[in-house]
């Protein structure tokens, strides 16, 4: 019997800490996008390689809003060319802010917008 809690125990310990570790390793950086009615107002966005995190505010657009963001010369309108992970987590209310999930972003062009907004596709480059 205590040879099994033992082996429950390393388990456990070892799962726990890989996990904290991968936390750790982790450091995004926000990316804060606002959108206006029809528009968001910045109209490109230059990065490096890394992870990323963005967050949409809905500046008074009236109703939800959301985030898209696909590689450069992909068909926006295919969501299994979406980047999943860029999308907020939830609409975002009009006059509040959401957030996506961590998105790692390797050298290249992007393009972003919002179908619910509906806006412009801007251009997002990773250096």
């Amino acid at each position: 019997m205590k040879t099994i809690a033992a082996i429950v125990a390393f388990a456990l310990t070892f799962t726990l800490t890989g996990h904290a570790q991968d936390h750790m390793k982790t450091k995004a950086t926000t990316v804060s996008l606002e959108q206006t009615k029809g528009a968001f107002t910045e109209k490109s966005v230059t990065l490096e390689e890394g992870d990323y995190i963005f967050e949409i505010s809905n500046n008074n657009v009236g109703h939800q809003v959301g985030f898209v963001l696909v590689p450069k010369g992909k068909d926006v309108s295919k969501p299994e060319n979406h980047i999943k992970t860029a999308y907020v987590t939830k609409a975002v209310e009009n006059n509040t802010k959401a957030s996506s999930n961590v998105t790692t972003l390797t050298k290249g062009e992007y393009v972003y917008f919002c179908p619910l907004n509906p806006t412009p596709q801007y251009t997002l480059t990773v250096e």
